[in-house]
């Protein structure tokens, strides 16, 4: 990553006072997202909050560790996404020895473990304790972003990296208004309770399935859009660009909302300092689209810029990458043998 990119964490500092104004001025109630429960989903829902909120009474120093431990037992037990895990970093560091990329599998374990001691923190009692724990690099660059697009929104691209589960809540309980949007998982319970810990500390959802209205809406509104964007796309909404030179099918909607509502892109990601209890977050350069000669998006070469800037931050703390997704599962062409096993 370049130094440029790096440079001006005192005067973010400085500036947050501005840079929180900016974006308070706009700050309105999250609207509620209509999630249908059925009465067995409502149940494990209430129980999960009841039992988090339970959890969260532990002190941090035994939450943490009992975090770090589970994330251990995970490594241990969870054969099949160890094997995707180490199928992606043998792609990812062919030149690193087998067992490099195994302590690298199994410190990115680790890191989700205290992720979810955080969530537990998050989701139940003393969260502002997190605030604490979180400062920013580049504060400033909101607020110069503002200025140079005026009613236009920032996106957000960020990844499954880091406490990636923080970066959005930090955001709104540093007082900036956030949308995030999110995929409706299988599990309605949790997905459930995902919503209601993003929605109390003021984080407005946006479904996937009906994102694209609320995004531009948001943007309207001057507001932040995060979105995740390191997930294999379904074919038909894909083009495919390296990841750590293998395609990567991968959605092309954030170049044309992009295109759509003159909002600049990003990059954004949240880092877990080496103390492991506190995190910085980076506030990037906006990556500018691509356009051909005639001025027309280019959007395989967009997407790929967008790509490589994910790319960079995972080569450099690939220990807090979520490895075990199935990232390559759609393959360029349906003749090709699929990259997974399993």
């Amino acid at each position: 990553m370049s130094g440029a990119s790096r440079t001006g964490s005192a005067q973010g500092l400085a500036a947050a006072p501005a840079a929180q104004a900016a974006a308070t001025s706009n700050v309105r109630e999250p609207e509620r997202s209509s999630l249908k429960l059925g009465s067995y989903d409502r149940c494990l829902f209430y129980l999960m909050i009841a039992t988090t909120h339970l959890l969260s009474l532990l002190p941090d120093f035994v939450l943490y560790w009992l975090g770090a431990l589970g994330g251990l037992i995970g490594y241990l037990l969870d054969r099949r996404h160890v094997r995707i895990g180490l199928k992606n970093l043998e792609l990812a560091f062919a030149r690193r020895s087998e067992k490099e990329r195994r302590q690298i599998l199994r410190a990115s374990y680790v890191n989700l473990g205290r992720d979810a001691a955080e969530y537990i923190r998050l989701a139940g009692f003393f969260r502002e304790r997190l605030k604490r724990r979180i400062t920013y690099e580049r504060l400033e660059y909101w607020a110069q972003l503002a200025a140079c697009y005026p009613g236009r929104g920032i996106l957000v691209l960020s990844a499954h990296f880091g406490n990636f589960e923080l970066l959005a809540p930090a955001h709104a309980l540093h007082g900036f208004q956030i949308s995030l949007v999110h995929h409706t998982q299988r599990f309605l319970a949790g997905d459930a309770l995902m919503t209601f810990v993003r929605e109390r500390v003021g984080v407005n959802i946006l479904r996937k399935n009906s994102a694209a209205r609320g995004v531009l809406s948001a943007l309207r509104r001057n507001q932040l859009v995060g979105i995740p964007f390191d997930q294999n796309a379904k074919r038909r909404d894909a083009v495919w660009v390296p990841f750590f030179g293998e395609p990567a099918a991968t959605m092309t909607g954030l170049a044309r909302l992009a295109e759509v509502s003159g909002a600049p892109v990003v990059p954004v990601f949240i880092v877990r300092q080496p103390d492991c209890h506190s995190h910085r977050i980076l506030i990037l350069d906006e990556i500018p689209l691509v356009r051909d000669s005639a001025g027309t998006l280019d959007i395989e070469q967009t997407t790929a810029r967008f790509v490589h800037s994910i790319e960079e931050i995972v080569a450099e703390y690939p220990e807090q990458f979520l490895w075990t997704h199935r990232r390559y599962r759609t393959r360029p062409h349906c003749s090709m043998p699929p990259f997974y096993d399993s």
